[in-house]
């Protein structure tokens, strides 16, 4: 009976440190496709009522709206006209929103642009003690220092603002999605991560 008993305990863990990640998974892809359809609805509302009623995949729909309208804009800035309209609604309106800023230079991490405009570039914290941490540069200041979010697992963007020495505060040649993964498990695949992505000093 002991032996059935732990035969069944054995194979119910088993099952379910199988199931659990797929569960996991299959939250994180779902609530992937709900944020694709709703990035594109603002999209899909600029054309005439019913355009998209009998639409099958409306996923698929959603994400090539996406793509197209990038691709559209991109192509308008590439035109000087265009670009100094844009820069000037963004400077006299946009710039007005309350975060726009900073949703602005966050998108241009998770982008991977690699300039000083992006907001949360990925780097490495060192303590007085020598400890190291996983932070996102914020900004840096005039005076020597920088604000720094250490973010709390598994939340990739929660966590504490600090303004450390700016010399304690190493960038790495990562991208924010590959970084804000890792954070989002709880530091799995931190090693990789380093080993591929030596820190590298900053300007």
């Amino acid at each position: 009976m002991k032996q059935i008993n732990e035969f069944l305990k054995t194979c119910a863990i088993g099952g379910l440190l199988v199931l659990l990640p797929l569960l996991l998974l299959y939250l994180v892809l779902a609530e992937a496709v709900q944020l694709i359809v709703a990035l594109a609805t603002p999209i899909a509302d600029l054309f005439p009522a019913g355009t998209f009623d009998k639409i099958e995949h409306p996923v698929l729909l959603a994400f090539t709206l996406i793509l197209v309208v990038s691709f559209v804009l991109g192509l308008a800035l590439r035109l000087a006209i265009l670009r100094r309209v844009g820069e000037w609604a963004e400077r006299s309106v946009l710039a007005r929103v309350p975060a726009y800023n900073a949703i602005k230079h966050l998108s241009r991490g998770l982008v991977g642009a690699d300039d000083e405009q992006a907001l949360f570039r990925p780097a490495m914290v060192t303590s007085a003690d020598g400890e190291r941490q996983l932070a996102y540069l914020v900004e840096d200041h005039a005076d020597g220092y920088a604000t720094v979010l250490i973010p709390r697992p598994p939340t990739a963007f929660a966590g504490d603002l600090l303004i450390v020495p700016r010399e304690r505060v190493v960038l790495l040649k990562a991208g924010l999605g590959e970084v804000s993964a890792v954070i989002s498990h709880w530091g799995l695949g931190l090693r990789g991560l380093l080993e591929t992505t030596q820190p590298r000093k900053s300007d």
